[in-house]
């Protein structure tokens, strides 16, 4: 058995050393290895781990520019060689060491896919906005799908390899929670939840806001009711694509503008 750690990264220079750091300390009941999917950073992290990659316990793939989360996860999921997948965010905001206690019940033969929920306890530092806003989609998720999760935009999702041979994922960026979440749900699989540790990032900026909350709604919508409705398909790119940019840059202007009168 392998297991193999998805690590989309995008600006992280101020995690990146630690969490490999804190990967290479835990024993993992079974193989791993480490995938590192740079989306275009500012910075190549490809010069900040050198010795890491070398060393040959990381695999590393830099894309050209920024794409967004989700097509980093799928270029990283391609060059996986797992029976087992996860994903790990490089802000540092989830315990790696949690992760030998999500792979449990997949070794176990109880389940094909495992989330870790952040809400089994208070999530430490989280804004009263994000906590909201994953409540407001999780609840929305088990009203359309009739499940029962606490956490689905998680960033800790293990999956097997017979879960991702069943869906084809399409996400381009922070729509990948969602999508993958109804897909797992419409194939029949039960999602056992974990409870992990959180504390909420301690450098950069948060990189997911309302507007990405709003698209995850769109999403799960359309996953199970118009999944072939090439109209709600031509809606939801024209949100992606053109409205939710000058939406953003209409708020920075705003919030900039403000910020400058004050």
């Amino acid at each position: 058995m392998l297991l193999s750690i998805i690590i989309p990264c995008y600006n992280e220079e101020d995690t990146i050393k630690d969490l490999l750091k804190e990967l290479f300390s835990i024993e993992f009941p079974i193989d791993n290895e480490i995938i590192i999917v740079d989306d275009g950073s500012d910075v190549n992290h490809k010069i900040l781990i050198r010795d890491e990659i070398s060393s040959g316990k990381v695999k590393f793939i830099r894309l050209p520019q920024n794409q967004g989360k989700g097509i980093a996860i799928r270029i990283g999921l391609k060059y996986a060689s797992g029976n087992i997948f996860i994903i790990q965010d490089a802000d540092f905001e989830y315990f790696p060491a949690d992760i030998p206690i999500l792979l449990e019940p997949i070794l176990n033969k109880e389940t094909e896919v495992v989330y870790g929920t952040r809400f089994a306890t208070s999530p430490k530092g989280m804004s009263k906005f994000h906590y909201l806003a994953n409540m407001l989609l999780t609840k929305l998720t088990n009203f359309i799908y009739k499940s029962d999760i606490t956490d689905m935009e998680t960033g800790y999702k293990l999956f097997t390899r017979k879960v991702l041979e069943k869906i084809s994922l399409k996400a381009r960026e922070f729509e990948f929670e969602p999508e993958i979440t109804a897909k797992i749900i419409m194939c029949g699989f039960k999602i056992k939840e974990i409870p992990i540790r959180y504390h909420y990032r301690k450098f950069g900026r948060a990189k997911i806001n309302w507007l990405d909350g709003f698209e995850g709604l769109l999403v799960l919508i359309q996953q199970r009711f118009c999944l072939d409705s090439k109209i709600y398909q031509f809606i939801y790119e024209i949100y992606k694509f053109h409205i939710k940019k000058i939406i953003y840059r209409l708020t920075k202007f705003i919030s900039k503008y403000l910020h400058l009168r004050a």
